[in-house]
């Protein structure tokens, strides 16, 4: 396991720091369900302000936008100025982004205060992993407080619309903003109380050119893998990718000129710290690619409603969150290496259930498939996380909580482009040949695109809605079984490598001084002496 650098190192938490823990639990579990939350609230919102379609999407992406554009940056200022006072700052300014939200007169004031909530959020994000960094400093009660802490993230995302549908029984649309309210109230009343400060030593001024560039790295490669999903390669896509990349480029190199960095390139040598960020890339990016085709196929292929969609959700949630408290115990008798290779292969088997659905198999096999899916997957994120967190200094912590959490936000869009786009392939390719020549050609266009197009095209022509919804149903579950496929085969690769590259990590270890009697270092490998064989 990852040393810690803290003379204290083994020292076990005690009472507060547990009640601290779930002070740091409930931002991040709001955070989380304030992604998914307004899918549900969309139509009584656009009855009141009236958006366009462009404005609707960005009302939904801003605040993924801007999570995702400033986690970097924001956990590189929280290392300088303190993480319990940026976590605080951003609190506050979360919960009354939440109150202007809620009470949005304009869909441009609703866009400006989520890009608002957006910022907020990338400040607490980072800001509450690397607090579990410095207060669990023994190996095994770190991984499980971290177990914890993305149980609640994982799990927020997939409650999000249960709780807008609660919401919406008794409420306005904008009363779903209000929810966190009360809980940034409560973090900031008791933060000084329950949680630790702790700020870099020697940490110099933060780079702000660095940190512009790195917003025009990243915001215009997410914008244009969603670009890419949605409507194919554009123009505009292409040009945000290629600026995105560029821009990236001559990020790295600045980094590499700066005495003191925004973001610490030598970190992507400890291999125990690329490795982990690695596998989490590749693992929430065939994860998020399925969910997509999944929750679809609840709605559209069963016509459930979205709130019954995501009540279907909820076992594949259970199954995560069995995942997320028995991997850090498994750790500690066998190596994580192991636990998180043994768990993909898990997940593989969850991806070639789900290659088995049908349209006409119901929800078994598909409930099944998620379970599994969602056991598989959570070793991964619940130690993936701790490893990138625990294998890298304590002043270096921030970085490393909002590099774990980026590469999660480029994993889902990239993750929803690539696989997405194979399932889409398969649908048109399918559909090429299954819609009658008897069905008229604007019908056959729009049925041939998505199966979404196919459901719109059989309610403007009813005589032929029997054969476009059929063979559309079966082409898109066609296209669910190949991208489900393709993941199985991406990360069944990812577990053979995450294992070899992981092999030298002994078993998480409680007791003081076995795993922790140097630093670890981030100009080498990362091979820690203590933990190799």
């Amino acid at each position: 396991m990852p040393s810690q650098t803290s003379d204290t190192a083994g020292v076990r938490a005690g009472a507060k720091e547990w009640i601290g823990l779930a002070v740091l639990a409930m931002p991040t579990l709001l955070l989380s369900i304030d992604m998914t939350v307004l899918y549900l609230a969309l139509p009584e919102l656009s009855a009141d302000l009236a958006p366009t379609s462009t404005q609707q999407l960005w009302v939904l992406d801003i605040y993924a936008f801007m999570i995702g554009g400033f986690l970097v940056t924001m956990g590189a200022l929280g290392d300088r100025i303190g993480r319990r006072r940026l976590l605080v700052i951003g609190a506050v300014v979360f919960g009354a982004a939440s109150v202007l939200a809620a009470y949005s007169v304009s869909v441009e004031m609703l866009i400006v205060n989520r890009a608002v909530l957006g910022l907020a959020g990338a400040t607490l994000m980072p800001s509450t992993l690397a607090l579990i960094r410095n207060m669990f400093e023994d190996p095994q009660q770190r991984a499980a407080a971290i177990g914890v802490w993305m149980m609640c993230f994982m799990g927020g995302m997939a409650i999000g619309p249960l709780v807008g549908g609660l919401v919406l029984q008794y409420f306005w649309w904008g009363a779903v903003f209000l929810i966190g309210v009360p809980v940034m109230v409560l973090l900031v009343v008791t933060a000084p109380f329950l949680l630790p400060e702790y700020r870099a030593p020697g940490a110099g001024r933060l780079d702000v050119l660095s940190a512009v560039m790195l917003v025009f790295t990243i915001l215009p490669v997410i914008y244009a893998l969603k670009e890419f999903a949605s409507n194919g390669p554009g123009t505009w896509s292409l040009l945000a990718l290629v600026t995105g990349l560029g821009v990236g480029a001559l990020f790295v190199l600045r980094q590499r000129g700066l005495a003191d960095p925004l973001l610490d390139m030598d970190l992507f040598k400890n291999r125990v710290f690329s490795t982990a960020l690695g596998s989490m890339l590749f693992g929430v990016m065939a994860m998020s690619a399925v969910m997509l085709f999944v929750t679809q196929y609840f709605q559209m292929i069963q016509g459930l409603s979205p709130l019954r969609s995501g009540l279907w959700l909820l076992p594949s949630v259970a199954g995560m969150m069995v995942g997320f408290m028995v991997a850090p115990a498994l750790a500690a008798r066998m190596r994580p290496g192991t636990v998180i290779g043994g768990g993909l292969g898990l997940s593989v088997l969850g991806f070639l259930v789900l290659t088995q659905v049908d349209a006409s198999s119901g929800f078994g096999l598909l409930i099944v498939g998620q379970v599994v899916l969602g056991m598989g997957i959570s070793p991964l994120l619940a130690l993936g996380t701790d490893l990138i967190v625990g294998s890298v200094p304590p002043e270096k912590a921030g970085s490393a909580a909002a590099m774990s959490e980026t590469s999660g936000e480029l994993g889902g869009a990239l993750g929803v482009a690539t696989l997405g786009s194979v399932g889409a392939a398969v649908y048109r390719s399918q559909m090429a040949e299954a819609v009658p020549e008897e069905v008229p050609t604007a019908a056959a266009e729009s049925a041939g695109e998505t199966l979404a197009g196919a459901l719109a095209a059989a309610q403007q022509s009813p005589s032929h809605a029997q054969a476009l919804i059929a063979p559309a149903q079966e082409a898109f579950t066609q296209g669910m079984n190949a991208a489900a496929g393709v993941s199985a085969a991406l990360l069944a690769a990812v577990a053979v490598l995450t294992t070899i590259l992981m092999r030298h990590i002994r078993p998480i270890s409680g007791e003081a001084g076995e795993n922790t009697p140097e630093p670890v270092s981030t100009s080498g490998d990362g091979a820690v002496p203590q933990t190799q064989d």
